[in-house]
């Protein structure tokens, strides 16, 4: 909200509650053809930071600058990050620097000013997830297990632990304290999907929830604080967790209205939640104070495809479907 007058602020606050703003599509890219009368969709992934936002493609991470007049972003990438032999499954953005897993199996380090990168080979089957604090990397992968691996000065690669999970492992998140790390799994071999360990020794700490369905598995996690914890997925459901509070139970939760899968979630750490739909592109805007949603804004129509992720700042949430971004520009009513 730096740099926007009182004025601006209180009417973009309201274009959010009330739903009103510009929709454009600001990129498109063509779904990878595999085999005659077969197509897989990319499942993109992004990072905003400051004046640019990241967005995998393929094999590539590329950087695109954001106008800086708030009409959405410049069209061709300023730099593109390379190193993945398949797609791109997820990375981060910490500190200048990028860590992604990818289809390959490998995980790979890129400073975003100069030409430094590294490569180590992570996991037997795709790396679905990563996290990066505090000179650790945890990654989650489709081989059933979770590692911490170090980034110190002459260990930069080593495993420190791995974590048999029983299931595919979808999300992972590392505590905000750099004591212990999530992950959300499956939910198939295993009957819970989300599981705390310490990032020290590897040791499962708590399990959250109980009687999680066959199949329930979870597909973002988010830390707003070191114990409070959102997560959603196939089982339609937004959760809320305060791990002072109960690890049996979450303190509040919000159902997803069409019974579609969420397969991303963020929020602004205060009030407002956006979580991403696996039909029709479907973005839709909670408040914790409610039980019912917002808003919601399709953004996939006659085609359908999931909402693989979105991120937000105060004017602009940008969403990242099969063959698209969009981005809501909350300036401009």
């Amino acid at each position: 909200a730096a740099g926007i007058p009182v004025k601006e602020r209180v009417k973009v606050s309201q274009n959010w509650r009330h739903g009103r703003c510009r929709r454009e599509t600001v990129l498109k890219w063509k779904c990878k053809q595999v085999a005659p009368f077969s197509s897989t969709f990319l499942m993109p992934w992004m990072e905003l930071d400051g004046e640019y936002l990241y967005l995998s493609q393929a094999e590539n991470i590329q950087a695109y600058r954001l106008c800086p007049d708030g009409t959405g972003l410049q069209r061709h990438p300023q730099a593109i990050f390379s190193g993945h032999q398949e797609d791109v499954c997820r990375f981060v953005l910490v500190n200048s620097r990028i860590v992604s897993g990818g289809g390959d199996g490998n995980i790979v380090l890129h400073k975003i000013h100069g030409s430094y990168s590294i490569k180590f080979s992570a996991h037997e089957q795709e790396v679905n997830c990563v996290d990066f604090q505090g000179g650790l990397i945890v990654s989650g992968s489709r081989d059933r297990s979770a590692k911490v691996w170090s980034l110190s000065v002459g260990r930069v690669g080593q495993c420190l632990h791995t974590v048999q999970t029983e299931d595919r492992v979808w999300s992972i998140a590392i505590s905000p304290l750099l004591s212990s790390f999530v992950t959300g799994t499956a939910c198939c071999g295993h009957t819970s999907p989300l599981r705390i360990w310490d990032l020290e020794s590897g040791q499962l700490l708590t399990c959250l929830g109980t009687d999680f369905h066959h199949g329930a598995g979870v597909l973002d996690v988010f830390y707003e604080t070191p114990s409070l914890l959102l997560s959603c997925g196939y089982d339609t459901y937004i959760r809320y967790w305060d791990i002072r509070a109960s690890t049996r139970k979450c303190v509040q939760e919000w159902e997803e209205p069409h019974d579609s899968a969420l397969y991303c979630i963020r929020s602004d750490k205060n009030h407002m939640i956006a979580s991403g739909s696996s039909y029709y592109g479907v973005v839709r805007l909670w408040d914790k104070r409610q039980t019912r949603c917002l808003q919601s804004f399709h953004l996939s129509s006659p085609t359908s495809s999931p909402v693989y992720c979105l991120r937000f700042s105060t004017t602009h949430l940008y969403a990242a479907l099969a063959s698209a971004l969009h981005v809501l520009d909350f300036m401009a009513p």
